[in-house]
């Protein structure tokens, strides 16, 4: 029985694995060649283990599950460990990466995850149980997801705060 919380974002049904993945966005782009035109396909990934490792990934190819391929393996190469405090964050934090501005805060226990579909998708599989946030910036997905992992690598670790 597959117990994972269905959201906005599509569920990857590769290979079973220990990892949380979601595809957050399919983009058709093109190249202007003297042959024609070259489509491919762009994709963002977010891999988690939800203990507290994430990993966000962008593959292009000419189908979908190359593409998602691509973005999960190189997801899971480049993840990143994220400080917590208990089931939220040690501390609240803004982050502005380009046009994407993320706050994040922690929450009391029982809370639950209060973000957008991009930032939402992030903080679960980093296995981020209670805590708040808002998109202040662009509506863009890749942007937000960008500095959403950007917020959760600049987070100190409990000792750290104090």
């Amino acid at each position: 029985m597959n117990n994972k919380r269905q959201n906005k974002g599509l569920e990857y049904k590769g290979e079973e694995s220990e990892y949380f993945e979601r595809v957050v966005q399919v983009n058709r782009v093109s190249k202007k060649t003297k042959g024609g035109d070259r489509r491919s396909l762009s994709v963002i990934v977010v891999v988690g283990d939800r203990k507290g490792k994430v990993g966000v990934g962008l593959g292009k190819a000419q189908e979908v599950q190359s593409a998602v391929k691509k973005a999960t393996n190189y997801a899971k190469r480049h993840m990143i460990d994220v400080p917590l405090k208990g089931r939220t964050i040690p501390h609240h934090i803004l982050v502005k990466l380009g046009a994407a501005r993320v706050l994040l805060k922690p929450a009391p226990e029982g809370t639950g995850v209060i973000a957008g579909g991009a930032v939402r998708v992030v903080v679960e599989a980093a296995g981020i149980h209670d805590v708040v946030s808002k998109i202040l910036g662009t509506e863009n997905q890749a942007s937000n997801v960008y500095a959403t992992l950007e917020a959760l690598k600049r987070l100190k670790k409990v000792e750290e705060v104090g």
